[in-house]
């Protein structure tokens, strides 16, 4: 009788477990459903570039707003509080309590910093940075005074350098869960060849780190196209789920 009683009760907790496990699932999916994720490709680029992972966190039941600026035609403090800002409050004018997650791409990365120099998101949010130049890159160092990149690449990128002028020394750490994923492998040997260290081609692994972040990952791809990888892409998932990635996988 005692053991039948026994058996019972441990049939009943297990139950009881598994009816939480699939309520903690369903509400976390509701969040998801609810939760905004802006996508900011980086420099040069358009936002067909991050056009694979808006597809995926569509599919995963985030509201996606994939954005296209003008990243070569104005300064950081420009697109930051221009572009960046009004897609934000776009969002939280149609749902104001909904968390609003960044996925950023190289420049991506530094315009949402400025952003949360002066503004903070909804409770919930979170940031993942791919391949940003947090401390500045030491291309952008090489490049800045050269006409034809002055030219092409337009006011942001004069700021994007590692020394004191350079906009990320200006900017104080952020109010918000940041999740860095960043590369070691280069398609840009020549330019890997002024870099220190391990790099992506464009950034060094460690000026992508920033003090505040919540979770840091180096993977084996390169600047350009590692927003297009099946793993970066779980990984970025994941950390907008669950507040950092997987490691050890």
């Amino acid at each position: 009788m005692k053991i039948a009683l026994l058996l019972m009760v441990s049939m009943t907790a297990a139950l009881l477990l598994s009816i939480a496990a699939v309520a903690d699932e369903t509400a976390r999916r509701k969040n998801d459903m609810d939760a905004w994720v802006i996508l900011l490709h980086g420099m040069g680029r358009t936002h067909r570039s991050m056009a694979t992972m808006a597809s995926h966190l569509a599919g995963e039941g985030y509201r996606v707003v994939n954005l296209d600026y003008p990243s070569t035609q104005e300064s950081v403090e420009t697109l930051s509080q221009g572009i960046v800002a009004e897609t934000v409050q776009r969002c939280r004018s149609e749902r104001p309590s909904s968390p609003i997650h960044f996925v950023t791409h190289s420049l991506g990365g530094i315009l949402v910093r400025h952003y949360l120099q002066a503004h903070r998101l909804p409770p919930g949010s979170r940031v993942v940075m791919l391949s940003p130049p947090n401390q500045g890159s030491e291309i952008a160092d090489l490049l800045k005074d050269n006409f034809l990149y002055r030219w092409i690449m337009g006011p942001a990128g004069q700021q994007l350098g590692t020394g004191e002028d350079g906009v990320s020394h200006r900017l104080d750490p952020v109010d918000v869960p940041v999740g860095i994923i960043t590369g070691d492998s280069t398609l840009e040997p020549w330019f890997s060849a002024r870099v220190p260290g391990p790099d992506d081609g464009k950034v060094s692994v460690e000026r992508a780190r920033l003090a505040e972040m919540t979770d840091f990952l180096v993977v084996h791809k390169s600047h350009g196209f590692i927003m297009n990888d099946p793993d970066v892409i779980a990984q970025a998932t994941h950390f907008l789920e669950h507040g950092g990635f997987r490691h050890g996988e």
